[in-house]
């Protein structure tokens, strides 16, 4: 592991959906992001933390699909509220509207 990377596990029971979770951060990064339909959101840059409660309050995802976000910077932010399972790759809830303005 590189000097300037840590390692940072998170433990809450209440992370997603009152199911315990015990992930480590590093996992999350370069997974791709899906809805529940199938439809490509991203790829995970980096997790934003919650200090305080020690929980993953956001996804930043680049490499976004253009057709579902209008973006103007690198990437986006996802709340993590959204986020379904995490495996090979990350789940989050449908985009019930078009996130493009």
């Amino acid at each position: 592991m590189k000097s300037d990377q840590r390692k940072v596990n998170i433990q809450n029971p209440n992370l997603i959906m009152g199911f315990k979770m015990n992930a480590e951060i590093t996992s999350l990064l370069d997974q791709e992001v899906y809805t529940q339909k199938g439809v490509f959101v991203g790829r995970v840059d980096d997790a934003v933390l919650d200090a305080d409660k020690g929980v993953i309050s956001g996804l930043a995802l680049g490499d976004v699909n253009k057709d579902l976000f209008d973006q103007k910077g690198k990437g986006i932010i996802i709340p993590y509220r959204w986020v379904t399972a995490v495996g090979d790759i990350i789940i989050i809830k449908h985009l019930i509207r078009n996130a493009k303005s």
